[in-house]
């Protein structure tokens, strides 16, 4: 798995799901199940998807705590 930059990492921390049951929500704070679905289904195409299979991932090993580090300490621009 290649390692996301800086950039990605800061534009997901601030990122909020566009539809759907969550729509408003940080995707971070979207439920593990709900990203597991999204995992099993096939995640969308495009920055949305990256940023979702990203999030699956740091849930899957726990590691939730680095983005809300970088909501704290990177506001939004």
């Amino acid at each position: 798995m290649l390692q996301p930059d800086r950039e990605f990492l800061i534009k997901l921390a601030h990122t909020k799901m566009p539809y759907g049951k969550y729509k408003g929500k940080y995707l971070i704070d979207l439920p593990e199940y709900y990203v597991v679905w999204y995992h099993s289904k096939g995640f969308p195409k495009g920055k949305l998807g990256e940023m979702l299979e990203t999030v699956y991932t740091l849930k899957l090993n726990g590691l939730e705590m680095l983005i809300r580090n970088i909501q704290k300490n990177f506001p939004k621009k």
